[in-house]
């Protein structure tokens, strides 16, 4: 079984943990076709939005997993979701399923309260993620309100000093929110501590993008449940 990770940041700890939910998902002998392209979040950054050419070098990446013989292809970033939204006509076809990392998360979040705090360090993952978050919850019946966190200036920290801003950032919204949810996966090392720390329901999403690329793989007959 080859599953294809289709990466537009190189950040070490957010491989590292996309890499452990998948194997621990799909176990230790699955064969990972990882591709990274970070000039791709680069365009998005500096446009402040997902302009044709770093979409259409998402895609060619999608079809270079597919060729070299993916099962399935995990969107890795929040980033670039709608872009993945829109080849899932191609996917079908192809039977290549192409599954986002983080829509499973924002559906969680949505089950779990109504008042939602979405933290992000770039306005770019931050706004895309704010719109699946409301398309889910459109999809399943349910009013959300939602709180926006740009945890400013946590882009390119170290470990520990990202740690203590992503504390300060949610600490001033763990009352008043049902959920936090991290926007970007690089976050995910954060999430027990933050929970810990306020005694709140905080999610992040390599574990839900993992499931939900095992259940692509169930429904496709790769893996058995």
């Amino acid at each position: 079984m080859k599953v294809g990770l289709a990466y537009t940041s190189t950040t070490p700890e957010l491989i590292e943990l996309v890499e452990k939910e998948v194997k621990r998902q799909l176990g230790e002998d699955v064969e990972l076709i990882s591709l990274q392209d970070p000039s791709i979040l680069d365009d998005i950054r500096e446009q402040g939005y997902v302009t044709a050419k770093p979409a259409a070098r998402l895609i060619e990446m999608y079809m270079k997993q597919v060729l070299a013989g993916a099962d399935a292809v995990l969107n890795i970033c929040s980033s670039v979701g709608e872009v993945a939204d829109s080849v899932q006509d191609t996917a079908r076809y192809l039977g290549v399923p192409i599954v986002r990392i983080d829509e499973e998360m924002c559906r969680e979040a949505v089950r779990l309260g109504n008042k939602i705090g979405v933290m992000a360090t770039l306005p770019t993952t931050l706004h895309p993620t704010i719109n699946t978050i409301h398309r889910v919850a459109r999809e399943m019946g349910k009013k959300v309100e939602i709180v926006e966190v740009l945890v400013d200036g946590a882009f390119g920290l170290d470990q520990e000093e990202f740690k203590k801003r992503m504390a300060e950032c949610a600490g001033a919204v763990a009352e008043s929110v049902d959920v936090i949810l991290f926007a970007q996966g690089s976050m995910a090392y954060c999430e027990k501590y933050i929970a810990q720390l306020y005694q709140k329901e905080v999610l992040s999403s390599p574990r839900f993008g993992a499931a939900a690329l095992k259940k692509a793989l169930v429904e496709k007959g790769v893996v058995k449940c």
